[in-house]
């Protein structure tokens, strides 16, 4: 019937994408394929039959009518006719012809299929004009009706329907043919589908390029548009039947179309049925399935087919309409080929009622019961469907939605059980599949479905979607009616127990919160049990959920267990153990560490007070995780370091340095620790399983690092006290050796940033250097490292970048060591030694205890320094044993592990077989060696199980050490406490020792340690009995060899070491200039004191010089007088021979006991005039003395005073007078017969005239009152150097400076120390400096400890000695002004704490030397103690230092001294920190100077004012070293040689010591003299003595 497309007249195609075709193709898996079809023009039907004129009427027909109704006629030829119907329709269309039927007739045979084309458009076109005059009867237009839809040719279709859309007036007209009508145009619409549809095949195997509709497409579309006018015009007249008929063959198209422009042509016919008419009831059913299914599945189409359904719900079919819906719903069809179809008309019908159930029956729209609803929702999940399931979701999601927050009053008076059931059965497969969260943001609201072509995976991911997006909708819910009746409540929250995973966190936080508000896992609950299981099972269990969630479940868990605990007699005994059981059941593969945290806080509170059976499976459930950790580790840690091996570190930076950045044995083993402590004082059996899980920890090299590290924290701050009582200490006084290994945070930063200054400057080089290192270097301790000397060169900037990148896994201090602060209490139960006891009476101890195997973990940490480990725990054992072996009660019960570990330490010393740090850390190996070293020297205190050769390797193994790099001065600090606890193992070596260190003495940075341990070593001279010469000569060359060595340095500023920078950051500018070899830098960054204060360092080796020289036997010393001269000289780049200040009272002092043993003298107070009557004085400055001669002017008898740099020294000598012989002659009369002035007996002692070198001659001083108050202010100053230290006693557990000062006595050890420590001198009328201690009223107590040798004296400040009045000074002012300016102070700490620097807050105490007991005892304790006990006492000597202040005592890391040796120690330290401190404390504005030096620039300030002016002379300046001439030296020496007092004061064949030194002064006495002479043979007293 269709025309060809070159001659059909076409109608663009509207946009179509997709159609019920297409969609069930999609189900079948087959695809829809449509090409592009050619394109044809597309007239229209005005157009087909032409456009006409508007003429003037002629009545009746044009003039030639009939002839042209002649020639129309058949018979006559083709063309003429044709004419003849061109020109008859242009006057049917133009005139009122009366005879149009007649016409008709004629040309009727035209539009046969047999005539050519051009005949049937004329004729087509001939017929049509007629049809469209009004006038025509019925029985015509049932004439026309007939012959236009007669057989045609099918290329005429368009044509043959555009003349009946003329003839019914485009539906409005169907007189003559009404019951005709609908049964041609059904017919029509199913041919003009079939042939669509082929010529659309057709067309899609040819590749059009533009999409351009068919012919066919088009007559179609004509088609449907006319049946929709035909409906809505005429469908009154229509029968069932014919309606039936044409429903059949749209509801087919819909089915088979693949176009959406066909199914809203389909959906208009409907609705135009619907809206004029109705649908058969027959038909209403498949009708509604079909609108549903295109209405959910074909978006094009959704709202045209959204209307049809809204149109039909208004109708009177509207309640049937939604009994079907639901019955869709209810009955799906379960046979095999119709699966498909169901599946479509499933989700249609769900889709229709959403909407519907969305009207709320307001509008004319029908009410969708709810329950009904549920009922039919419950049948459709039984389809099993992932697309249906989404869809329901979807559904129910759209019932809780409703305007705003309301939901509808149809659901919310409903019983939701029936909902969530169908719910449930919907996300089962989801749920089941689920591995964890679904959504990464659960809180997003999720797009709709989309088309049937969406992938069954994609609806599973999208019913998961839908289902969270609920469950936030019912959260919403719930917390909206919070505090009102809401009796879905129950229902929600087992909804949202069954759906856990998917379950948002405040959702899941309001589900556990139900349950805890209703106390429905307690006891009094039916069901407590199976709730629990359910909230465990959901919530905890689950470790999707987040952390938070399963911690708060845990709490509602952990909530019941208090309950019933506390609970008499709970009905099933086992309750508690099923209980914790449940809990703790799968601890073993919790990594979540914040939840394990929570589960191990847990069962250490069950721990605490569980019995044996839950006790042990609680350690075995910790086991289990540090077992599962173990195999799998989360931090990934290398193979290499779970095998004892340090090497490189598990690779962690990436770990933040908090709580979770920890492994889960960590947890676990810092909750063993926690059971220990809380079971200390309660369990012993508990506690020793805990402790020797701990060792089993500590010693695994399978077990994590960090575990081990923890467990090592508690086992290190195990202590024992006086009785053995075992503690955990909260301080492991570790400090200064942590920072040797930059453990802690001041000693980490510093060296970064003096890393980062070098590698500013070293930048270039730090690639090359470090590049080399990094591939040479092994960083493995299993590896045989680098032979000696062949380690690689390290830069200060590669260590920057190094430790930068180290991760370390532990610091010091830490405060969070242990789980809770360690109380410092004495357990009750544990011990460390379980024999009697001897130190301690019986008394004392009452109660049994039980020891830990204190034995076994020594040998555990033995294992480990012996084998390796991971550097991080080898670093901490290095750091942590030393102060941990201070004390000795704890290791009573060890000393065959402390003799192993002294021959391991001996020998990894001695091989070198220690193991080396990794390069990442920025250490050497040398740092190592400082902690083994000081590990050792603690090992010293244990000497009395030691044999005597064992003793003698301890000390030739320090001996090694003093030639090392960087352990040389811990070495030499070590060999001090041998020297006091080694006596006979020192000496034996101490010629060894000796000339070890004087190979080492000009290195800066351990000169002043040297010189300190010399100045030690010379106050006992038990050590060096049998020395010879040689010995003094080694000793005194290291003096020398020192001073040669500050000689030869450049000159430098006095405050160019002591800028503010360096001091400030606490690191010598010297040591910031030479980062690039770090071996003199001091290890734990304090300020280097040769560099700092170089003064000191300079005045201590004269010391050193002057106590040797005193420790000579006396017929020895002269002997050495010339070579120590020789040395004390030195030589400046001119050649001028130069001799410093101090050097000169060196040698002043020299003279004054090289020949004598004597103190001072000091005047006689009976040589008065009323005794020898007139007494005249006068003085001079001799050489760089003050002579004073009072001589008595009658008799003979004179007192010659010395005053000289050193001291002062009066003699009593007579001039003995002859009686003159009988001839003498008599003088006159009034004369005095033997009358003698001062200026006689200096006359008589020095050389006779001629002096012609006014250099040796005495300067006389004038005799007046300015001269008398300059020697008044010289005789001030003391002849010793005066030292103030303070003495404080601080008593059991106090903290507080006022109850400390309060203390009036101490315990009985203290007491035996200040014994030794000093004598015990009267204050009132003392005639020394007392030190600011009252000489007059004993207000600041009547005795003083006080210490004096030849050179220094030493007045303590003893505060218990001192008054105390707590009523009148409350805050013990008046003691606290002596040790508040005391630069020294020594702390007997009694207290069991560690001492705290800031206790006496102080601007000038720079230094507190603290000792501290090695086991706490209480005061009874010690008062108890025998004399024996006293004896092999020991304790621990720090000294502790302000911030900033230089390291300058052997015991800067603490050291263990016996209770013997202690007071002489101590006084060292406290001697030579005070000299230290004044010359600190004077660092600002210049140097100290001693009072031999002061007395010395007395002596030569009164030379410059009264001696003989020089032209053009320089004064010498105080402060500078005094440079002379080397000619003006030799004559004023050899004058002084020949002819000056002490040349005949000098006898050595007089024994009288008054007689030993006098007027042998320096170097400033000048005379005629030879060149030959050198400046030492002027200054070597001992060549005319």
């Amino acid at each position: 019937m269709s025309p060809s497309s070159a001659d059909v007249a076409q109608t663009p195609e509207p946009k179509s994408t997709s159609g019920l075709a297409s969609v069930f193709k999609s189900l079948t898996g087959s695809k829809s394929t449509r090409s592009p079809h050619p394109q044809s023009p597309v007239p229209s039907l005005t157009s087909q039959f032409g456009a006409h004129s508007l003429k003037k009427a002629i009545y009746g027909g044009p003039p030639n009518y009939e002839q042209l109704h002649e020639q129309l006629k058949a018979g006559n030829p083709l063309s003429e006719r044709l004419a003849a119907a061109e020109s008859l329709r242009h006057a049917v269309q133009d005139y009122p012809l009366s005879g149009v039927t007649s016409i008709f007739k004629e040309g009727k045979d035209l539009i046969e299929p047999s005539k050519p084309l051009e005949a049937r458009v004329a004729g087509y076109e001939l017929l049509t004009a007629c049809v469209q005059k009004s006038t025509s009867t019925d029985p015509e237009r049932m004439l026309y009706f007939r012959v236009l839809t007669a057989d045609a040719h099918p290329e005429d279709f368009h044509l043959q329907l555009a003349a009946i859309v003329e003839l019914a007036k485009h539906g409005r007209d169907l007189s003559g043919f009404h019951y005709q009508a609908i049964p041609l145009l059904t017919a029509w619409l199913r041919q003009a589908f079939t042939i669509t549809s082929a010529a659309r095949k057709k067309a899609s195997k040819v590749n059009r390029s533009q999409k351009i509709p068919l012919g066919e497409e088009t007559n179609l579309s004509l088609l449907f548009v006319f049946i929709v006018d035909v409906i809505k015009f005429s469908f009154n007249i229509a029968e069932d039947g014919d309606t039936s008929d044409l429903m059949d063959a749209i509801l087919y198209i819909c089915v088979h179309t693949p176009l959406s422009s066909d199914l809203k042509a389909c959906i208009n016919v409907i609705d135009a049925i619907i809206t004029y008419g109705e649908i058969p009831n027959d038909k209403l059913l498949e009708c509604v399935k079909v609108l549903c299914s295109i209405h959910c599945l074909v978006a094009d189409a959704r709202s045209e087919a959204w209307r049809s359904i809204s149109n039909l719900a208004k109708s009177h079919n509207g309640q049937i309409t939604v009994r079907y819906l639901l019955d869709i719903l209810r009955n799906p069809s379960t046979h095999g080929d119709n699966e498909k179809q169901t599946i479509r008309e499933i989700r249609g019908a769900m889709s229709v009622l959403e909407k519907l159930f969305a009207k709320d029956g307001q509008n004319g729209y029908p009410l969708v019961p709810f329950t009904l609803l549920m009922d039919a929702l419950t049948k459709a999940v039984a389809v099993e469907h992932a697309k249906v399931e989404a869809d329901i979701l979807h559904l129910i999601l759209s019932l809780l939605n409703g305007d705003g927050e309301e939901v509808m009053e149809n659901v919310i008076e409903e019983d939701w059980f029936v909902m969530f059931d169908v719910v449930l059965k919907c996300s089962r497969r989801t749920r089941e599949n689920s591995k964890g969260r679904s959504l990464n943001n659960r809180s997003r609201i999720l797009s709709p479905l989309t088309n049937e072509g969406t992938s069954d995976e994609t609806f599973s991911s999208s019913v998961a979607q839908t289902l969270e997006t609920l469950i936030i909708r019912i959260e919403q819910l719930l917390q909206a009616s919070s505090g009102k009746e809401f009796f879905q409540r129950d229902d929600c929250i087992t909804f949202f127990v069954s759906v856990h995973p998917f379950l948002t966190e405040s959702c899941a936080k309001l589900v556990i919160d139900y349950y805890m508000e209703y106390r429905l896992c307690y006891p009094s609950d039916l069901e407590w049990r199976d709730n629990i299981k359910l909230i465990m099972g959901a919530f905890f269990s689950d470790r999707t959920q987040p952390a938070h969630i399963r911690l708060h479940s845990l709490q509602a868990v952990t909530d019941v267990y208090e309950v019933v605990e506390l609970m008499d007699e709970p009905e099933d005994p086992d309750c508690v153990q099923t209980l914790v059981t449940l809990i703790l059941e799968d601890i073993g593969d919790e990594k979540d560490i914040a939840v394990l945290q929570e589960l191990v806080y847990f069962a250490v509170s069950v721990a605490e007070k569980a019995e044996e059976s839950l006790f042990s499976y609680i350690v075995n459930a910790f086991r289990r995780t540090v077992t599962s950790d173990r195999l799998q580790s989360p931090l990934g840690s290398p193979q290499g370091s779970r095998q004892g091996i340090m090497g490189t570190n598990r690779p962690s930076s990436s770990i933040a340095s908090n709580s979770l950045a920890q492994t889960p044995s960590n947890v676990v083993t810092k909750g063993l620790v926690h059971i220990f402590m809380k079971t200390m004082d309660s369990s012993a059996s508990k506690s020793i399983r805990i402790f020797d899980e701990l060792l089993w920890i500590a010693k695994s090299h399978e077990c994590e690092t960090d575990a081990r590290i923890s467990a090592l924290k508690m086992l290190f701050r195990l202590r024992a006290d006086w009785a053995n009582r075992l503690f955990l200490t909260p301080f492991t006084e570790s400090d200064g050796l942590a920072a040797s290994l930059f453990r802690t945070p001041p000693s980490l930063a510093r060296k970064q940033a003096a890393d980062e200054a070098a590698q500013q400057q070293h930048r270039s080089s730090r690639v090359d250097d470090m590049s080399g290192s990094r591939i040479s270097r092994s960083t493995s301790f299993g590896g045989q490292g680098y032979p000696q000397g062949r380690a690689p060169f390290r830069t200060g900037t590669g260590v920057s970048r190094i430790v930068q990148k180290n991760h370390q896994m532990w610091m010091s201090p830490d405060p969070d060591a242990l789980p809770e602060p360690a109380s410092n209490k004495a357990s009750s139960l544990l011990c460390s030694f379980a024999g009697a006891d001897e130190d301690y009476p019986d008394g004392l101890i009452t109660l049994t205890r039980i020891p830990l195997n204190i034995a076994l973990f020594l040998e555990t940490i033995i294992a480990l320094l012996q084998h390796g480990c991971d550097w991080e725990i080898y670093s901490y054992i290095l750091v942590h044993l030393a102060s941990q072996l201070t004390n000795k009660a704890l290791f009573k019960a060890a000393m065959p592990q402390i003799k192993e570990l002294r021959v391991l330490l001996c020998d990894q010393i001695k091989n070198s077989s220690y193991h080396e740090p990794p390069l990442s850390s920025g250490l050497r190996k040398a740092d190592v060696a400082i902690c083994m070293f000081q590990i050792l020297t603690m090992i010293i205190s244990y000497h009395d199980v030691f044999t005597k050769a064992e003793d003698d390797e301890i000390v030739r193994t320090f001996l090694q050490g003093v030639g090392a790099d960087r352990a040389a001065k811990c070495c030499v600090h070590a060999l001090s406490i041998c020297c006091h606890e080694l006596p006979a193992s020192t000496s034996k070596a101490l010629v060894n020792i000796l000339q070890r260190m004087s190979s080492i003495i000009t290195q800066s940075h351990v000169a002043v340690h040297i010189l300190e341990f010399l100045a030690c070593l010379a106050r006992l001279p038990n050590l060096y009995v049998n020395f010879r010469e040689d010995e003094y000569k080694t000793i005194l060359m290291m003096c020398f060899r020192y001073l040669q060595y500050v000689r030869d340095q450049p000159t430098k500023e006095p405050g160019a070491r002591n800028s503010a920078q360096a001091r400030n950051s606490g690191v010598s500018m010297d040591g910031l200039n030479n980062l690039v070899d770090l071996s003199a830098a001091e290890s734990n960054f304090q300020p280097n004191t040769s560099d700092d204060l170089p003064q000191y360092v300079h005045a201590l080796a004269y010391h050193v010089i002057i106590f040797w020289f005193l420790s000579l036997r006396l017929p020895d010393r002269a002997g050495l007088v010339g070579w120590i001269t020789k040395n004390l000289i030195s030589t400046d780049v001119n050649g001028k021979e130069m001799i410093d200040e101090q050097a000169q009272v060196t040698l002043d002092f020299m003279q004054r006991v090289a020949y004598a043993d004597v103190d001072e003298s000091a005047a006689d107070p009976t040589f008065t005039e009323e005794r020898f009557g007139e007494i005249l004085k006068k003085r001079w400055i001799v050489g760089q003395s003050i002579v004073t001669v009072e001589q008595a002017t009658k008799g003979g008898w004179a007192q010659i005073t010395k005053r000289q740099p050193s001291g002062t020294s009066c003699y009593i000598i007579r001039e003995k007078f002859t009686r003159p012989p009988a001839h003498q002659d008599q003088l006159p009369a009034n004369s005095d017969i033997n009358v003698v002035f001062p200026s006689h007996l200096l006359l008589q002692l020095t050389a006779s005239m001629p002096q012609s070198n006014e250099a040796s001659r005495p300067i006389p001083l004038p005799n007046d009152a300015q001269m008398t108050r300059a020697i008044a202010t010289f005789d001030r100053n003391f002849t010793v150097d005066g030292h103030k230290v303070g003495v404080i006693y601080i008593g059991a557990n106090q903290t507080q400076e006022v109850e400390i000062l309060s203390n009036v006595m101490g315990s009985s050890d203290y007491t035996h120390f200040l014994s030794g420590l000093g004598t015990l001198t009267k204050l009132k009328g003392a005639n020394f400096n007392t030190q600011g201690l009252d000489r007059y009223s004993d207000s600041d107590g009547e005795y003083a400890f006080c210490w004096r040798d030849r050179v220094t004296e030493i007045v303590f400040h003893v505060t218990t000695q001192m008054p105390t009045n707590l009523s009148n000074d409350p805050q013990c002012i008046g003691k606290k002004r002596h040790i508040g300016n005391d630069f020294v102070n020594i702390i007997f700490n009694n207290s069991g704490l560690p001492f705290r620097y800031d206790t006496f807050p102080s601007e000038f105490n720079y230094v507190n030397i603290v000792i501290t007991p090695e086991s706490r005892a209480s005061f009874v304790a010690t008062r108890l103690r025998s004399e024996a006990q006293m004896k092999n006492a020991f304790y621990k000597v720090q000294v502790m230092s302000k911030p900033g202040f230089p390291e300058i005592s052997p015991a800067s890391e603490t050291k263990m001294v016996g209770l013997e040796a202690l007071p002489g120690f101590i006084r060292l330290l406290a001697l030579n920190a005070s000299v230290f401190s004044l010359v600190w404390a004077n660092r600002e504005g210049g140097e100290h100077i001693s009072s031999w030096r002061n007395r010395l620039r007395e002596i030569k300030r009164l030379r410059e004012k009264y001696g003989p002016k020089k032209p053009n002379s320089n004064p010498t300046s105080p402060v500078a070293p005094t440079i002379y001439d080397t000619k003006t030296i030799r004559d004023s020496l050899n004058g002084l040689r020949r002819s000056s007092v002490a040349n005949f004061l000098i006898n050595p064949t007089e024994s009288t010591s008054q007689r030993s030194s006098i007027f042998s002064t320096a170097e400033t006495e000048v005379g005629a003299v030879g060149a030959e002479e050198s400046l030492v043979d002027g200054l070597d007293f001992s060549k005319w003595a």
